[in-house]
């Protein structure tokens, strides 16, 4: 026997008129169909609606599907549902093999696995232009970034060689510029100024800073703050902690760099105007040094703002040349290498310094530096601020990585970017390097110039390590202004996120608040407390938006088996005698209240106020149902109680005793017949009996009690003159529902007890396989609540229920039973 004839319930479809058919079924004379999915109206109404061509095209896409209607239960046995061996990851950690040690070795140290298979021919040359190409873009911004981080330049150019040849080792993107980037400058720039401020330098005879003894403060806690970082982002990575970076949102993201954009470029005024202004960190401190540079402009160097302008302005030109012969040019103009030894040319020969007191680079030594041990005794200090700058670090690292992978068609691994940023930062911590990221604008000019591996790279690191070594003490002369011009025009790119502003309004203002948000909170709190808050509010919006969704009443497109909200689409109709329901989100312990409320409001039915009389009725009953049980005691008692009659007794006495026994037989039929009923009493007329009589039925429970009879169920709605739904059946559609928790099984159960009490059957339709399992793992399935109240689809739900329109409620254990 087949599962069709199993089920009983044959095939399923529509008929012409839009009524629901069985095979086998007849109905004064419609034809059965096959149910139709996606099937036209009838070909009146197409015509009449739509152009023939139209209507054509629509006939050509009919397709017809005959199947069982299917609950749960049916649905497993059908497509044999087997239950998925459960797989200890745990197990495979310990197993050691040639296979496995390989696999490992290729995964935590990737260019063993591209670097043999490098096609020399085809992309040494691309990758040998693109490392020149950053290298000369990397040796200006080395040096500018190192003043955002509070540092001396040449640590600028040591952060641009070892990072830059530790990720060529370790990371898996091809084309992204490991090196110093400004906002992870700034964020260092305000650990170092915070925690080493000029003022704890001030030398006591003549007021003035000491410089050598500051910076040195500085460098050991920017470099123990890279080697934190390191630390946090290769633990991260080895735990597979790569999805952090998943509740960094593009918009929280973008709005972050276009705040710290502006961070920078407050910090770099002081350099532009020649101010010396005091350290400030913390909540407000970008107002304070606005304000204070304000104040102190009248104090502002000539020499120091003319050398700024021309700088940004040769920098300016050149990009928009670049940008008008971009297509005749093999390499972009290094505009910026070019404008650096211009000015350290022109300012030797001027004599910049002494003649017109602008302040320069210094000295740079020549040279690598030997390794240094971190300083334990900082990392109390440091740990909030490392933490921060490791996840802002890693989320713009990725972020660009797999850009540049989904262009070029190639993976990239979060875990393991998470763990070769790490190692970056440690290894180049302990030699003296300030934490980096990568850098939007070299990245983009590393791919652009035909780079295709992190060759490019490492051939960049190596240029830089040739400047360290011979070239670097050949600026010592450069104006420190003209290195704030290179990072204020490189912040263009930054500061055309503004115009996110209006994408956003057009597309989604939830992403435009957490844009402005961002941006505010960075602006105002500084960049640890800023990107605090915005992941905070990020995540609450997410929360909100879960207990906000879209709940609405389903109704039955014509002549298809698909169901849409009845508010949005006018030619769907709700189903006669039953409601659907859906919810655009998961139900869990933040909306099932809401989900609740939200059932009884739309379907129309105030079902706490009727439940609430109806239990206040039945009480009353209940009752009232004690008393006469009390008082019919009582009764009996009475009659059991005999009155002795003297032997002796005349005749006379007798008679008048039997009298006596007539009357009370009597009044006691009488009693017999008021308390039976018509039923008790037949030559009483109908029409002497009233209309809804709760209590005459109640006592006719008790008198039929006695006798053995059924008693009639008088706690039904009608009984107790309650108004009745107007639907049977409400079916909830939970093919929304992702996961369940306890919350969300005591929701659903109440739901079914409340819709019970009030006569409606409640069932569920399209759950998922996983989320039908945390059903059984919760208990949720039991005698009155079984896998057949579960349906594969609405449309079968609502077929079953159209079956069953009413299930008596004389029974409530029978009731649910299907």
């Amino acid at each position: 026997m087949g599962l069709s004839e199993a089920l009983g319930t044959s095939s399923w479809g529509v008929s012409p008129q839009g009524r629901f058919l069985r095979s086998g079924d007849l109905f004064s004379g419609e034809s059965f169909h096959p149910f139709q999915v996606g099937a036209s109206p009838s070909q009146r109404d197409t015509e009449a609606l739509l152009p023939v061509t139209r209507a054509m095209e629509l006939r050509k896409r009919n397709y017809y599907v005959e199947r069982p209607l299917l609950n749960q239960e049916q649905l497993e046995e059908l497509g044999c549902l087997t239950s998925a061996t459960e797989t200890h990851q745990w197990r495979t950690w310990f197993q050691c093999s040639y296979t496995r040690a390989r696999a490992l070795l290729l995964q935590h140290l990737p260019v063993l696995a591209w670097l043999p298979r490098y096609p020399v021919r085809d992309w040494l040359l691309g990758d040998l232009l693109a490392g020149l190409s950053v290298a000369i873009m990397q040796l200006p911004q080395g040096l500018a970034y190192a003043l955002l981080a509070g540092l001396p330049p040449v640590f600028g150019l040591y952060s641009s060689f070892y990072p830059v040849f530790i990720y060529f080792l370790f990371g898996t993107s091809r084309h992204i510029s490991v090196g110093t980037f400004a906002v992870m400058s700034v964020m260092v720039g305000s650990v170092t100024e915070s925690l080493a401020p000029d003022e704890d330098f001030l030398q006591a005879e003549n007021a003035t800073v000491d410089e050598e003894a500051r910076d040195a403060a500085r460098v050991q806690l920017a470099a123990t703050l890279s080697v934190l970082v390191g630390l946090f982002q290769v633990g991260l990575g080895l735990v597979h902690f790569g999805f952090v970076v998943t509740y960094l949102s593009e918009p929280l993201v973008r709005g972050y760099t276009t705040a710290a954009s502006i961070q920078v470029f407050v910090s770099q005024l002081k350099y532009v105007f020649g101010l010396q202004l005091s350290s400030r960190s913390g909540p407000l401190s970008l107002i304070y040094t606005v304000l204070e540079v304000c104040w102190k402009l009248p104090q502002s160097v000539v020499g120091t703002v003319v050398t700024a302008l021309v700088a940004g302005v040769v920098l300016v030109l050149v990009k928009l040349l670049n940008d008008k012969l971009q297509r005749h040019l093999p390499l972009p103009l290094p505009g910026e290498l070019l404008t650096l030894i211009g000015a350290t040319g022109i300012s030797y020969g001027v004599g910049l310094k002494h003649r017109f007191g602008v302040d320069v680079v210094g000295n740079i030594p020549a040279g690598l530096v030997p390794p240094v041990a971190p300083n334990p005794q900082l990392f109390a200090s440091l740990v909030g601020y490392a933490f921060t700058i490791a996840v802002v670090g890693f989320a713009i690292a990725i972020s660009l990585g797999k850009i540049f992978a989904l262009r070029h068609g190639y993976r990239v691994d979060s875990n393991q970017e998470l763990v070769a940023l790490g190692l970056s930062n440690l290894v180049g911590g302990i030699f003296r390097c300030f934490p980096v990221s990568c850098s939007m604008s070299r990245s983009l000019v590393q791919e652009s110039t035909g780079g295709n591996t992190q060759v490019a790279g490492a051939v960049s690191s190596l240029f830089i390590l040739v400047i360290i070594v011979k070239l670097g003490e050949l600026f010592q002369d450069l104006p420190k202004a003209v290195l704030a011009a290179v990072i204020i025009v490189n912040l263009k790119g930054m500061l055309k996120q503004f115009t996110d502003i209006c994408s956003l309004w057009k597309a989604n203002r939830v992403d435009l608040l957490i844009w402005l948000v961002t941006f505010v909170a960075t602006i105002l709190l500084n960049l640890d407390l800023g990107l605090a808050v915005a992941v905070v509010f990020s995540l609450l919006l997410v929360v909100f938006r879960t207990q906000l969704p879209h709940y609405s009443i389903l109704g039955q497109v014509p002549d298809t088996d698909i169901y849409r909200d009845v508010a949005e689409y006018s030619e769907a109709r709700e189903v006669p005698g039953v409601k659907i329901f859906r919810s655009s989100a998961t139900m869990y312990f933040a909306n099932a209240e809401l989900y609740s409320d939200a059932l009884k409001q739309r379907c129309g039915v105030d079902v706490d106020h009727l439940i609430s009389r109806k239990k206040k009725l039945v009480k009353k009953q209940e009752q009232k149902l004690k008393r006469l049980k009390k008082l019919q005691k009582q009764t009996a008692a009475s009659k059991d109680t005999s009155v002795s009659i003297e032997v002796h007794s005349s005749t006379r006495d007798m008679e008048s005793n039997n009298m006596e026994d007539s009357k009370a037989e009597g009044e006691g039929s009488a009693m017999s017949c008021r308390d039976g009923g018509a039923h008790a009493c037949p030559e009483r007329k109908a029409t002497d009996l009233p209309a809804v009589s709760t209590g005459n039925e109640l006592e006719g429970m008790v008198a039929s009690g006695q006798e053995g009879a059924k008693a009639p169920d008088v706690t039904t709605l009608k009984a107790l003159g309650l108004p009745q739904p107007h639907f049977h059946s409400l079916v909830l559609d939970l093919g929304a529902l992702s996961f369940v928790d306890t919350v969300c099984l005591k929701s659903l159960k109440n739901i079914f007890r409340d819709f019970r009490e009030i006569e409606v059957e409640v069932y569920m339709a399209a759950c998922h396989t996983p989320v039908v399992a945390q059903l059984e793992a919760g208990h949720f399935f039991d005698a009155s609540i079984t896998k057949q109240h579960l349906f594969a689809s609405v449309h079968d739900a609502v077929l079953f229920a159209l079956q069953h329109p009413r299930s008596s409620p004389a029974s409530p254990v029978l009731m649910t039973k299907l």
